[in-house]
């Protein structure tokens, strides 16, 4: 066996990986924090125009405000849950008035999903009250840390694209 002839090296390796870990262990707090306080906004947003619906269910209106009437397997793939889970939502909306179920022109065995109108209004006024109070709490920044904010969470949303696509008007939100 060679004896190690970079003891030092192997030390600043070990120290940078521990600075790393730590930073790592920073950035995943803060996204986490930041997380729950966009989840409140929204939930609150939510109760404000219609305290009868929960964040799943918003959740399920929102994709379909961003896609053609689809399929209820796509759904719940789009939604990563069960399509029992689905089949339960859509009743529940259906009966709401929110969205309705259509057949499908090349399948009569299935039925696909579409956002009504009374829908659409309704992520429209939620998606409005949400982005009122990210704004006023925006508002609160100074411009140094509005830019650093738009910087980092830029760089976050890159990492994963595709996945939330945006709208002018409703940003976080493509809306058809």
């Amino acid at each position: 066996m060679q004896p190690d002839t970079h003891p030092v090296t192997h030390e600043a390796d070990a120290e940078a990986a521990d600075a790393e870990a730590a930073d790592t262990a920073e950035v995943v707090a803060a996204v986490l924090a930041a997380s729950r306080l966009i989840v409140g906004m929204s939930a609150r947003a939510l109760a404000d125009v219609d305290d009868s619906l929960t964040l799943p269910q918003l959740r399920t209106l929102v994709v379909l405000a961003d896609r053609p009437p689809m399929k209820q397997a796509e759904l719940a793939s789009e939604l990563g849950v069960n399509p029992s889970t689905v089949l339960r939502m859509a009743d529940r909306l259906a009966a709401a008035g929110l969205m309705e179920r259509q057949p499908n022109p090349d399948s009569r065995r299935e039925q696909l999903v579409v956002l009504t109108r009374a829908g659409s209004d309704l992520v429209h006024r939620v998606m409005d009250r949400r982005s009122e109070e990210v704004e006023a709490l925006v508002g609160r920044l100074t411009p140094a840390d509005r830019a650093g904010l738009v910087h980092g969470l830029r760089a976050l949303t890159e990492a994963v694209p595709d996945t939330y696509p945006d709208s002018p008007d409703h940003p976080g939100l493509r809306l058809g």
